[in-house]
Parts: C-alpha cells; sequence; structure tokens
C-alpha cells in the first residue's frame, strides 16, 4: 500500500555468481516446463504469477538486458499504461517492489507464440512473412493514481491493473509504417458492474465481441480491475483463504425461507458480518474509506487522461452505469460517446439498503413470463419442462404450481447428491434459488437450467449438483499449493455501505432488518434473499469507518459536453426498467432511451435494432431524435440461432447442459 519509492538496500556480503542470460532463461523454462505439466490442468493465472514471480523477476534473470522481439521492445517508452504483450505472467508489481517499472520491464517475453493474440480479424496470405498479420493482441499494464484524491499529502498509491484489446495488432520491425500496430481512433473503456467485478477479466470474456458490435472492430477496447478489485492492489480480501469465507458462508447465507428461526439466523448473519468488517479493518486499515463510486469516476478519468483522448469512450454494464453517471457529473466536460446498458439510478445507492429493495421489480415476472413461458412457446424439442406428463400439453398455470412444489419440497428437506470429483452434497434450497436467480442474467443458459429442473423433478439429482457445486464454493482443492489469493468478495459490500454510509441507521435496529428481509422475500422469492445480503452489512459500516474519503451527493442533470446512451431492460432481473426511464427523466436532453424489449441483464438478448442505434453513436456520435426509442430482441430464449442453419438447430438440441451451465457462469465472472 506504501507508495514504492523506497530504494533497495546495499548489502556488503559476497554475491553469487550469477548465471548468465541465456542460462538463467533455459534453467527458468525448464523449471516453468515442469511445473506446468505436473499443475497445467489446475494451475489458474495468479497461482504461477505468485509461485514463479520472484523467480522471474528477482533471480538471475533481473541482471538481463531487456529482450527485443520481432515487433520492438516492450513497453514503450512514456507509454503510461507500461503495455506489454499479455501472457500467464504479466500480472502487475506488487507495491512493495523498489523497482515496479524494471520488473515489469522483465516480464516481457519476445516470443510472440506466447502472446495473447486475438482470433484472426482478415483473411491472410498464406505466404505472409507475418503468421499474426491481421490479429489484434492483448496488452497488460498498469496505471498508478493517488489513493487519495481528496488529500495531496496523502503519498499512498493505488495500482490500477489495465487491460486492452489493441484492434490492429502490432507491426513487425522494419515493415512500412500503417496502421497495423497503432491505437486506435477512440477506445471504448468498459466495466461490467458489480460492485466488484473485474474489468481485466470482462476484456478477456468480450472484448474481441464489444469492438465488433458497437464499432464493427474498428476501436480498441480497455478494462480495469477497480481499487480493490482482483489484480489492482492493493486488493481487499478480509479472509486470508477462500475455504475460511466458504465454511462460513455456508452457516450465514440461508436464506430465510430455510431459517428454523428468522430472528437467529439474523443474529447470526449480523454477528458474521460485525466480525468480517472488523476483519477488514484488522487486514486493510482505512482503505475502505477510499474504494467508493466517487473515487472509481476519478479513476475512469484519469484512465481517459492517460489515454490522451480530449473524451471517453465507453461501455459501462449494470454497477458500472452508476460509475457512469456519477462521472459524467463530476465530469460533463469529458464525456464523449457513452454507453450505459442495464442502468442503475444512483439516487437510490444513497438511501438505506437501496442498493437491495429499489432492485425486485422484474425477477418473478423473468421467471414466469421468460423461463416458463418462453420454454413452453418453445416447446418440448427445446425445452425439457414442456415435455407433458401425461398426454395433455403443459400449460404455464400447470409448470408453475409444479415447480413451486418442486421449489417447496426443497426448502423442507435437501435432495442428496453425488459427484465422483466431489462425493456427496445436498441440493439445498438457497442454492437452487441462487441458480435460478443467475440464470435470469442470460437467457442462454435456460435450456439447461430446465433440463436440470425437469431431471430434479424426476428425482435424478447428479445434473443439479453438477451444477450447484462450482458456484457454492471458491475454494479448489484440486489447486496446487499455496493456494491463490483470496478473491476479492468483501470489496462489493465496503463500497455499497460507503455509498449510504450518511443514510440514517433505524432505531428500532434489527427490528427494522428483519421487518425488510421479510418484505424483499414477499416481493420477490428468487432475488429477495440475495439482494438482502447486499446490502445488510451496512449496518456496521461507520463503525470502523465513520466516513469515506468522498461520495458524490450531487444532482444528474449537469450540461453534458455529449448525451449518454441508456439502454434498460423490460425483464431485468437486476436493474430494473424504471431505472432508466427515472435517470433518463432527470438527465433530461443529456441522455437518450432505448427501451431493449428481451431477457437477461442487459441488452445480452441480441437485438439488431439495439445494436445498430449502439453502433451509430459510438462510430459517429449520432443519437435517436426521440427521448425514448423501443427496439425488440431478434429472437426467443430457447430458440436462439434455430432458425438460421440446420447446423445450429442440431447443436441445440445435444449441447452437454453442464458444459452450457459452466458457459453462463463464465460470462456472468462467477
Amino acid at each position: 500500500m506504501e507508495k514504492s519509492s523506497t530504494s533497495a538496500s546495499q548489502s556488503t556480503e559476497p554475491q553469487p555468481r550469477r548465471l548468465s542470460c541465456s542460462t538463467a532463461l533455459v534453467v527458468l523454462s525448464f523449471i516453468g516446463l515442469s511445473a506446468l505439466y505436473n499443475y497445467l490442468p489446475s494451475l489458474s493465472y495468479e497461482g504461477f504469477h505468485d509461485q514463479y514471480y520472484d523467480a522471474l523477476v528477482g533471480g538471475a534473470v533481473r541482471h538481463c538486458s531487456p529482450a527485443r522481439s520481432a515487433y520492438g521492445r516492450f513497453p514503450l517508452q512514456d507509454d503510461p499504461f507500461h503495455f506489454i504483450p499479455c501472457t500467464n505472467a504479466t500480472l502487475p508489481p506488487p507495491l512493495d517492489d523498489p523497482d515496479p517499472n524494471g520488473s515489469w520491464a522483465r516480464l516481457f517475453d519476445p516470443n510472440p507464440e506466447r502472446w495473447s493474440w486475438g482470433n484472426t480479424a482478415v483473411k491472410q496470405d498464406a505466404q505472409g512473412s507475418d503468421p499474426y498479420a491481421g490479429r489484434g493482441i492483448y496488452l497488460c499494464g498498469y496505471l498508478d493514481v493517488p489513493l487519495d484524491y481528496t488529500n495531496k499529502s496523502e503519498d499512498r498509491i493505488v495500482r490500477l491493473a489495465v487491460t486492452k484489446y489493441q484492434v490492429s495488432g502490432l507491426a513487425r520491425e522494419g515493415t512500412v509504417a500503417g496502421a497495423s500496430g497503432s491505437k486506435s481512433e477512440r477506445t471504448i473503456v468498459i466495466e461490467p458492474g458489480g460492485p466488484g467485478g473485474s474489468g481485466t477479466s470482462y476484456v478477456w470474456r468480450a472484448a474481441e465481441d464489444i469492438t465488433k458490435r458497437l464499432s464493427d472492430g474498428k476501436f480498441d477496447v480497455l478494462g480495469w480491475d477497480p481499487r480493490g478489485v482482483n489484480t489492482t492492489s492493493p486488493a481487499i480480501a478480509c479472509f486470508p483463504y477462500n475455504a475460511d469465507r466458504d465454511r462460513w458462508f455456508m452457516l450465514t447465507g440461508q436464506y430465510r425461507e430455510v431459517s428454523g428461526s428468522p430472528d437467529a439466523q439474523l443474529e447470526l448473519t449480523d454477528a458474521m458480518n460485525n466480525a468480517t468488517f472488523r476483519a477488514c479493518w484488522e487486514r486493510h486499515g482505512d482503505l475502505a474509506r477510499f474504494v467508493g463510486t466517487a473515487f472509481v469516476a476519478r479513476d475512469m478519468e484519469e484512465i481517459r487522461k492517460n489515454l490522451g483522448e480530449d473524451e471517453l469512450t465507453g461501455y459501462l454494464v449494470s454497477y458500472g452505469t452508476g460509475i457512469g453517471q456519477t462521472w459524467a457529473n463530476m465530469f460533463p466536460d469529458s464525456v464523449g460517446r457513452v454507453i450505459l446498458d442495464g442502468t442503475e439510478y444512483v439516487r437510490d445507492h444513497r438511501l438505506l439498503g437501496g442498493f437491495g429493495w429499489t432492485a425486485l421489480d422484474n425477477a418473478t415476472d423473468a421467471w414466469r413470463d421468460g423461463f416458463l413461458g418462453e420454454c413452453l412457446n418453445a416447446g418440448p424439442e427445446y425445452c425439457a419442462l414442456a415435455r407433458p406428463r401425461d398426454s395433455e400439453p403443459v400449460s404455464l398455470q400447470e409448470l408453475e404450481i409444479r415447480m413451486k412444489k418442486l421449489v417447496v419440497s426443497i426448502s423442507q428437506r435437501p435432495a442428496a447428491g453425488y459427484l465422483e470429483s466431489s462425493g456427496p452434497s445436498l441440493i439445498t434450497y438457497s442454492a437452487l434459488v441462487g441458480a435460478i436467480y443467475s440464470a435470469l442474467y442470460n437467457a442462454n443458459s435456460w435450456p439447461a437450467l430446465a433440463q436440470m429442473l425437469y431431471e430434479l423433478e424426476a428425482g435424478n439429482s447428479t445434473l443439479a449438483a453438477a451444477f450447484l457445486e462450482p458456484s457454492e464454493w471458491q475454494y479448489d482443492p484440486t489447486l496446487p499449493s499455496p493456494s491463490p489469493k483470496p478473491s476479492t468478495d468483501e470489496l462489493g459490500s465496503l463500497v455499497i455501505c460507503a455509498d449510504s454510509y450518511d443514510a440514517p441507521l433505524p432505531p428500532e435496529g434489527l427490528v427494522w432488518w428483519q421487518f425488510l428481509w421479510a418484505n424483499m422475500t414477499t416481493q420477490a422469492w428468487i432475488s429477495g434473499n440475495s439482494r438482502f445480503f447486499n446490502v445488510f452489512p451496512c449496518r456496521h459500516f461507520t463503525t470502523y469507518w465513520p466516513q469515506p474519503a468522498e461520495v458524490y451527493r450531487g444532482d444528474l442533470n449537469h450540461t453534458l459536453n455529449n448525451p449518454v446512451l441508456l439502454i434498460a431492460e423490460t425483464y431485468d432481473p437486476a436493474t430494473p426498467l424504471r431505472n432508466g426511464r427515472r435517470l433518463l427523466n432527470e438527465m433530461g436532453k443529456n441522455a437518450r432511451l432505448i427501451v431493449h424489449h428481451g431477457y437477461g441483464h442487459s441488452s445480452r438478448d441480441k437485438s439488431s435494432c439495439t445494436d445498430a442505434i449502439a453502433k451509430a453513436f459510438i462510430l459517429d456520435g449520432t443519437v435517436p431524435e426521440e427521448q425514448e426509442t423501443p427496439c425488440y430482441a431478434d429472437e426467443k430464449p430457447y430458440l436462439y440461432g434455430i432458425n438460421t442453419t440446420q447446423v445450429h438447430m442440431q447443436a441445440a438440441g445435444t449441447r452437454d447442459p453442464i458444459q452450457v451451465w459452466r458457459e453462463h457462469l463464465w460470462q456472468l465472472g462467477l
């Protein structure tokens, strides 16, 4: 956490004989290959870095001259992001590294075969001298920003991890200067939400699709891990190991419907929330004062300035729209072409519990009209739950009653499960409802979920166990020791609570929170528990951090350099349509709204109408004349791609549901 400016002390002891660069690299390569041979199936990116970072930058290789590749040497001089081609070792140097820039430069691997290239963008001549021509490149870097923007005497810093997908790839040395290897005219800055979502991971998952969708592949895409998150330093994890968090979460994360005594469960969870925030204080001191949305917005402005772009171009999703609203009104002259998709309304986040109870509108409707209703519309060939139990077709009312009966039965007695990979397990109510809620974020997962529920209803829990096990546990016992760094889950609670720190706590204490819990779960049985647990820890925030360094409490109607484009969805289970309409009403002429008629969280349910408006906005800055424009999804759930080709039709009925579910979790960043 300290500013990285200290110099290494000089040693008077005899120095060991140093290996030559070539010998050192051979030795390290042998070590690395041996490790990969033994651990590749389960070795994580962070785990590899933690084990071999010191060997790579602190040992014999430290004394080698910077390597040069056929594409030149990285990082480029005066690059504020220190970008080098991404490999499995390119995590930013820790804050206590006395020579971070030097250590980082020594992580540059001159072998392009080990770089992370994008998919081929254009057809290349097989005889060409550059096998990577026409392919984008993933570049990894970092940006140092102040920990506290409000106190110039504070010398601590935050080292933001940054990843960019450069659409033009890289140019080989000696080639005629051209578009290859150059920065695009604009950079689409992306943020996936959370709070606590990793922007660097979002780049890996979605950058190539985003640049194609929004700019015909013309603009670079950049994401960052917000302060406290993932590979940004300092990262805020309040448990030393993920296994510790898993253990306590299984005790405190039980949903209200399966709590033998809701009062006792609330007392237990409240005590653990207090213990967790104390652990955050013990491990990270005052850092929670500096992670709120206002500072994240300032970080985004620093990214814009260091990109050298007069105005920011962005695609910000979910909680990212809260960052965007805050940033736009703090820096109205910097607003370029910014899309806020899956719109929140940040005024809600200033209220006690507002992040939770204002988000319940759509989950039940998305379940009934979407997951169940569209299943029956698609028919039994594409949705298992549409298969008749007798000779009569399944009705929506009948299916809804069946699913309610299944869920209630699980609440009364969990189903026994077994997997060869993990042994015995239980299909619990809390885990099952959590899986249903996550599926409502992404309608591509619905055929797999329908198959799982169909089998569970028939008494076969194998598929349910396979679905629920990966999302229940963060600790993975198959990974080699030492364990990877713990995940930064607590960051989300700290941001939510910092943003609402001045909301008065109710004098009724836990009685008020018990009423809120009951009200939320009654209103939305699918999402009520999850959203309640998002906000319940805030009861203890000011005990440890009486006041964040900065919160934004201004209006959202400042005159912007350019209008922003809002996208709000009719069946979004997390950010209701009314959020977008309330924000539009306050922003007035500074915004336009697409009402996206579809399923899932944000506009992932593809609409050619939505995409055409978004692309015209990003490429040309044009917006619809009307304040609100309706757009409709091109296809229906369960039938995505069915009418495109016969191949798709065959694939839809034969895809492994476990693989579909894994893809779903990966897309959500879980």
